[in-house]
C-alpha cells in the first residue's frame, strides 16, 4: 500500500507537533530561568527500536544525540510500562552531565509502540565548581554526578535510588526538583498525545505510516545528496587550548546519494574538558548535512540512514572515559559543525554560510546558594543570499537569552550593559552578523567559570569575505584593575567586580563591494 505525500506530511507534522507541545510544557512548568527563559531543552519522539521518528525544532546538539540515550536504556533495561528512565552519563548514552535525559516508553493495548523523551540542561549537577563545568577538569567525575541509564519514575513516583543521589549532589536541589517535575510532565503529555494518535490509526496502521515516513526521509536525503557532485571535500579547524591549537580534521565523501564524514587525523583526546563523545559528533553531522542540503528533509532515522560517521576512538571527537567532556558538548560541537560546513561549502557553495561565532560563550556563576548558566549569542556568518544575523545563537545551539529582568529577580548580580558589538562582523558582499557585549556586576562572592572559543582564531569568511572579530573576556576588579581572562577559566569574584564579555562576530560572505 502506497502512502500519499499528503498523508505523510500530515503525519510528519502531527508527530512534530507532539514534540513541540512537550517542549512547551517543559518550559512553562520548569523552575529554572535556564529552561523557562533560555529554552535550554529539547523533545522528540522515537520508534520502539530507538530510531528518531520526529523532533521539535529545539537544540541540534541535543536532538541528534538523543537516540543514543534511548538505545542505552533499551540495552540495559528494555521498556517497562509505567516507567520513565533517566540518563546523563556521557559514556552511556549522554553527552555532558548537565544534560539529563528522561525517556518514557509508550504502550497501547499492551504493545510497545514508541518512546517519548526530553533533554534539559540542569544548571548545576555538582562537581568542583558551581555550574558543573570547572575549567580545570580532566576527568568527567570532576564535573558532577553521573547517572547511568536507570529507572527514575515508576507509576508517577520518583524512585529514591535515582532522586536522592541526584539532589544530594547539586547545590540547588529545590530548583532541580522543579525542573525534573517539568521533564516528567512533558513526557506524560507526549505519551498521552501519541497514544491517542496510535489508537486512532490502529497499531498496524501507525506502524505502516511510520515506516513510510522513515522511507520518505531516506529518499529525500538520497535525492538531495545526489544533486551534489561526487567527490572528497576536506577541511581543518582548531580548538584553542591555552596558547596551543588542537586540530579537528574531516574528509567528507559524497558518492551515489550517500555521505561519509571521516575525522581521521583529528587530535587525540586531551587532559581538558572539551573532549566530545561520539553522540555529539553525530549530532553535528546531522545538523551540517541538513544545512548543506535541504532543511525541509524530515529529521528522522530514515534520512540519517545514508550518512556514515568515522570518528576514531580516543580522539577529541570520540573521547573515551574518564575524559572530561563538559565543554565538548557546548564548544567542540561548534567546531565540529564548522569543519563539516567548511567541507560542504566546497561541494555546495550556494548553500553554506561563512563561519558563525563558533562558540556558545558559556558563563557560569554560583556559590552554595545559587547556580546561573547562560550561553551568549554572537554573530551569524554571512550567507550566500543575505547578511548574517546579529546577537543570536547559531550552529549547534538554539537557545534564547536570559532577560535582564529575570537575572535581577533570581540572581545576586546585575547586568550593567547589554548591546551589540559594533564592527565585529566580517566584511563582505553579505557581512557577518555582530557579536554582543554583556557586562555583569557581582553583588556577592561567587565562583565564575568561562568556557569560550574563537578568542585567538577569528571566525572565517567565505567566497572572499573577511573574518569576524575574535571574542574577548575581561574582569574589572572593584579597585579598578583590569585583566583579560583566558577563554576557559574558573576563578573567584567579589562584590563590585565586573565581567565584560565581547562575543565574536560572524565571518563575511563574498568579496566586499567597493
Amino acid at each position: 500500500m502506497v502512502t500519499s505525500p499528503i498523508r505523510l506530511e500530515v503525519t510528519r507534522n502531527a508527530l512534530s507537533g507532539i514534540a513541540e507541545e512537550m517542549g512547551a510544557v517543559l518550559r512553562r512548568t520548569s523552575y529554572s530561568p535556564n529552561i523557562k527563559e533560555r529554552a535550554d531543552c529539547s523533545a522528540a519522539v522515537f520508534l520502539p527500536d530507538g530510531s528518531m521518528l520526529a523532533q521539535a525544532e529545539h537544540i541540534p546538539v541535543h536532538l541528534g544525540a538523543m537516540p543514543a540515550s534511548v538505545a542505552a536504556v533499551l540495552a540495559r533495561h528494555g521498556a517497562e510500562p509505567g516507567v520513565q528512565y533517566a540518563v546523563n552519563d556521557p559514556y552511556a548514552g549522554g553527552t555532558h552531565l548537565n544534560d539529563l535525559t528522561l525517556v518514557r516508553p509508550v504502550f497501547v493495548g499492551g504493545t510497545h509502540v514508541a518512546w517519548v523523551g526530553n533533554r534539559a540542561h540542569h544548571a548545576d549537577v555538582g562537581g568542583e565548581a558551581p555550574g558543573s563545568m570547572p575549567a580545570h577538569a580532566v576527568s568527567v567525575d570532576q564535573e558532577g554526578i553521573r547517572v547511568a541509564p536507570m529507572p527514575a519514575v515508576r507509576d508517577g513516583v520518583w524512585l529514591p535510588e535515582f532522586l536522592d543521589p541526584f539532589l544530594a549532589a547539586t547545590r540547588t536541589p529545590q530548583e532541580r526538583l522543579g525542573d525534573l517535575a517539568a521533564q516528567l510532565g512533558a513526557n506524560e503529555v507526549g505519551a498521552l498525545r501519541l497514544a491517542d494518535m496510535v489508537t486512532k490509526e490502529g497499531i498496524a496502521g501507525f506502524g505502516r505510516l511510520t515506516a513510510a515516513l522513515l522511507s520518505y526521509g531516506e529518499r529525500r536525503m538520497t535525492e538531495a545528496l545526489s544533486r551534489i557532485d561526487d567527490g572528497v571535500y576536506r577541511f581543518r579547524d582548531v580548538m584553542e587550548w591555552g596558547d596551543r591549537d588542537v586540530d579537528i580534521e574531516v574528509a567528507v565523501t559524497v558518492s551515489g546519494g550517500g555521505l561519509r564524514a571521516d575525522f581521521t587525523g583529528t587530535a587525540p583526546q586531551i587532559p581538558a574538558n572539551f573532549n566530545a563523545v561520539e553522540a555529539v559528533t553525530r549530532s553535528c553531522l546531522y545538523y551540517a548535512v541538513r544545512v548543506g542540503t535541504d532543511p525541509s528533509i524530515p529529521a528522522n532515522g530514515g534520512s540519517y540512514r545514508v550518512l556514515e560517521l568515522v570518528a576514531p576512538a580516543g580522539s577529541i571527537v570520540n573521547a573515551e572515559p574518564p575524559a572530561a567532556v563538559a565543554a565538548g558538548n557546548v564548544e567542540t560541537s561548534q567546531r565540529i559543525a564548522d569543519v563539516l560546513l567548511g567541507a560542504l561549502a566546497q561541494a555546495a557553495p550556494d548553500r553554506i554560510p561563512a563561519a558563525s561565532q563558533g562558540t556558545m560563550n558559556n558563563v557560569l556563576i554560583g556559590n552554595d546558594g545559587f547556580a546561573y548558566y547562560e550561553t551568549l549569542g554572537g554573530g551569524q556568518g554571512g550567507r550566500p543570499v543575505k547578511p548574517g544575523a546579529s546577537g543570536i545563537q547559531s550552529g549547534m545551539t538554539n537557545t534564547k537569552n536570559t532577560p535582564i529582568e529575570s537575572v535581577s529577580a533570581h540572581y545576586p548580580f546585575a547586568v550593567r550593559r547589554y548591546t551589540l558589538r559594533r564592527g565585529s562582523g566580517g566584511a563582505g558582499l553579505h557581512p557577518g552578523g555582530e557579536g554582543i557585549e554583556r557586562e555583569i556586576e557581582f553583588l556577592e562572592p561567587a565562583q565564575l567559570s568561562l568556557m569560550g572559543e574563537r578568542r585567538r582564531h577569528q571566525p572565517w569568511g567565505l567566497a572572499g569575505g573577511g573574518p569576524g572579530a575574535a571574542g574577548e573576556d575581561w574582569l574589572i576588579r572593584r579597585g579598578g584593575e583590569t585583566e583579560r581572562l583566558p577563554g576557559k577559566v574558573t576563578l573567584g569574584v567579589e562584590p563590585g567586580d565586573r565581567l565584560l564579555v565581547r562575543t565574536p562576530g560572524g565571518g563575511g560572505w563574498g568579496e566586499p563591494q567597493s
